[in-house]
C-alpha cells in the first residue's frame, strides 16, 4: 500500500481541515462538500484523514464492521448470530477508506439480494455494496456533481439515517451505514441541484493559496514526500498521533456536550436573520458546534463554537445577490450572534420569568 500524505502536513485550507475533523468526531453531522479548483488538496485531505483516524472496534468476521458495543445498530447477520450468546467476539481494524466511482449504479452502492436463491432454497443471500464497505469509515466521492442524482440521493439518505435497508419481493436486509461522507467537485464542471446541495451538512469553497511563502512550503513538503514517503510520514507522525487521539477523545465526549436554550435561540435567530430556508441548517450548526467543543475538550458550547459551525453550514444555504460577498467569516458570524443576542435572545432569568407569567395566566383562564 502506498504511503499517504500526512493530514497535519497540509498547508493552509483551515476550513476544509476543520470540516473534515468535525465529521470525524461526529458522523451524524451529515458529511462535507468541498468545492474548489483543481490542485487544492481536496482528495489528498480526504485520504489523509482516513489514514489519521484511530482504529475501530468491530464484531469479528462481520462483513459490515458492526460495533460490538452497540447491539441496536447491528446488521441482520450479527443479530441472528447473537441469539443465545452473551457477547460476540471482536477485533480492531483500520478505518476503511472507500472511493466511489462516478459510474457507480444504485445496486453497486446499496448491495443486492439474490431473490432466486431465496425462492428456491429459502435462504437469504445479500451481496454487500459500497455502503457496507464504508460503514464506520470514510466514503469519498470525487466529482460528486457528475454522479447520477438518484445515487447521490441514496447516499445522502443513508448518511442521514445511519442504516441501509434493502428490500426485494418482500425480503429485507439491513446493516449499519455510518460513515464520514466527503464529496468534492469543481464548480467549472457543473453544479449540484439545490435539493442535493442542501443535503450536505457542511460545505466550503476553496481556492489555491496566494501567499508566496506558503506556496513555497507546499512545494518543499511535496518534494520531500516524493523523495522519501516513509521518512516524511515518520517526521509528521507525532502530530498525526496527537490529532488522532484528540479525535478519539472527542468521540467519547461529544454526547456529553451540553447547550442551553439561549444557544438554541442564538442559532435560530442567526439562520432566520440570514433568510435560510428550512430547518436542516439549525440542526447541523448545533451538531457541529458540539463536535467543535468536544474536539477542544469542553463539555459546553459557546458563541464561538456556533460561529465556527455556521461558517461551514451556511455558505451553500444563504441566498446571495450578484453584489454580495462570496463568503461570510466566523468573526462576522460571531459578531452577528452577539448583536442578535443583545436584541432578541432572552437570558435564562428572563425565560424563567416569562414561563412563570404564562403559567399564572393559564391558571387565571
Amino acid at each position: 500500500m502506498p504511503a499517504i500524505y500526512p493530514f497535519t502536513a497540509i498547508v493552509g485550507q483551515e476550513r476544509m481541515r476543520r470540516a473534515l475533523i468535525l465529521n470525524a468526531v461526529d458522523t451524524r453531522i451529515g458529511g462535507v462538500l468541498i468545492r474548489g479548483e483543481r490542485g487544492t488538496a481536496k482528495s489528498t485531505a480526504a485520504r489523509a484523514l482516513a489514514a489519521l483516524l484511530p482504529q475501530v472496534k468491530v464484531v469479528e468476521d462481520c462483513r459490515f464492521g458492526c460495533d460490538p458495543d452497540k447491539p441496536g445498530t447491528w446488521c441482520t447477520e450479527c443479530k441472528e448470530r447473537a441469539i443465545g450468546k452473551q457477547k460476540l467476539p471482536f477485533q480492531y481494524k483500520t478505518t476503511p477508506f472507500v472511493n466511489l466511482p462516478v459510474s457507480a449504479t444504485e445496486d453497486r452502492v446499496v448491495g443486492t439480494l439474490d431473490i432466486e436463491q431465496a425462492i428456491q432454497k429459502g435462504e437469504r443471500h445479500f451481496e454487500p455494496g459500497v455502503l457496507a464497505k464504508a460503514n464506520r469509515g470514510l466514503l469519498y466521492i470525487d466529482e460528486v456533481n457528475l454522479l447520477d442524482d438518484h445515487v447521490v440521493d441514496v447516499l445522502l439518505d443513508s448518511a442521514a439515517m445511519g442504516v441501509n435497508v434493502v428490500e426485494r419481493e418482500g425480503i429485507s436486509f439491513s446493516h449499519p451505514a455510518r460513515f464520514i461522507l466527503v464529496g468534492t467537485m469543481n464548480p467549472e464542471e457543473g453544479e449540484l441541484r439545490p435539493q442535493l446541495l442542501d443535503r450536505f451538512a457542511l460545505s466550503m469553497d476553496i481556492v489555491g493559496i496566494r501567499n508566496a511563502r506558503e506556496r513555497v512550503m507546499i512545494m518543499e513538503r511535496n518534494l520531500s514526500f516524493e523523495r522519501d514517503p516513509e521518512a516524511f510520514r515518520k517526521e509528521w507522525m507525532p502530530k498525526e498521533l496527537e490529532v488522532s487521539k484528540q479525535i478519539e477523545r472527542a468521540r467519547e465526549l461529544v454526547d456529553e456536550v451540553t447547550y442551553t436554550s439561549r444557544d438554541l435561540l442564538s442559532i435560530a435567530a442567526l439562520t432566520a436573520s440570514l433568510n435560510v430556508d428550512g430547518h436542516r441548517a439549525d440542526l447541523v450548526i448545533l451538531k457541529a458546534a458540539r463536535a467543535q467543543a468536544a474536539f477542544e475538550g469542553r463539555t459546553k458550547i459557546t458563541d464561538h463554537d456556533i460561529a465556527l459551525a455556521a461558517e461551514l453550514a451556511l455558505p451553500h444555504r444563504i441566498k446571495r445577490t450578484p453584489f454580495q460577498q462570496a463568503e461570510i467569516t466566523s468573526e462576522q458570524l460571531q459578531e452577528r450572534i452577539e448583536q442578535l443576542a443583545g436584541q432578541s435572545v432572552p437570558s435564562e432569568s428572563e425565560e424563567k420569568s416569562e414561563s412563570q407569567e404564562s403559567k399564572s395566566a393559564e391558571k387565571k383562564t
